[in-house]
């Protein structure tokens, strides 16, 4: 296969000559595969000729190197958001919903000559939006939004641990990491769970439609 470059991939997906001037709006999300938590996504706009030797695939960094990163994309990019999407939103409308929902947000809060989302999705926003299998590797305004969008919700997870430590949200970040699904075994779902997403995954006959023992109810939680 040819390699990759952001020059062609630019002018050819968005038909203009001078791709250097192009404000390219990269959008990514986190936390569409867990148990617990909301989902985020962010977008960004790098400026031009824009470089950090960190700068790539969220999941490919340490959480040390996303946090040292995502210091300077917030500090240097021409443009930047972060949107949510609360369990309640998510338990009744649907991951599916969701998923499509939040990068339109995006879109709206974000101006920018062209929009490039990670993923294999059909987003009917207020701008035409590309979607881009591995974009997040692919294209360095999308992997600066996978970095800041996965530090924002690892630090939405660390605080909501602290209502319910038995999960362990502060390690498994809401993931359906072994402990996790036993201690939902044991004392129940919490309010932070996504219920229906937790039904048809580990097909245990929970009682979902209540909290469990020792979980509280929902707070809106931002990082720190």
């Amino acid at each position: 296969m040819p390699r990759f470059r952001i020059g062609p991939y630019i002018s050819s997906t968005f038909d203009v000559e001078d791709w250097r001037a192009f404000r390219l709006c990269g959008m990514d999300e986190v936390g569409r595969g867990a148990y617990a938590g909301p989902l985020v996504a962010a977008a960004v706009v790098l400026p031009p000729r824009f470089r950090h030797p960190l700068l790539r695939d969220s999941k490919l960094l340490t959480a040390r190197q996303r946090e040292e990163v995502d210091v300077v994309i917030r500090r240097r990019a021409v443009a930047w958001a972060i949107a949510e999407v609360s369990v309640d939103d998510i338990n009744l409308r649907g991951l599916g919903w969701a998923n499509i929902d939040i990068f339109r947000r995006l879109v709206d809060l974000v101006q920018a000559d062209g929009y490039c989302c990670d993923g294999k999705l059909r987003i009917n926003a207020s701008q035409p939006v590309h979607c881009l299998v591995g974009g997040d590797s692919k294209v360095p305004a999308v992997s600066a939004a996978s970095i800041i969008a996965k530090v924002y919700r690892d630090a939405i997870m660390r605080r909501v641990h602290e209502e319910a430590p038995h999960y362990n949200w502060a390690s498994n970040k809401g993931y359906g990491a072994r402990e996790h699904r036993t201690a939902i075994r044991e004392h129940g779902p919490h309010a932070l769970h996504r219920r229906v997403f937790l039904a048809s995954v580990l097909q245990t006959d929970l009682d979902l439609g209540s909290v469990g023992a020792g979980a509280g109810a929902a707070t809106s939680a931002a990082p720190a």
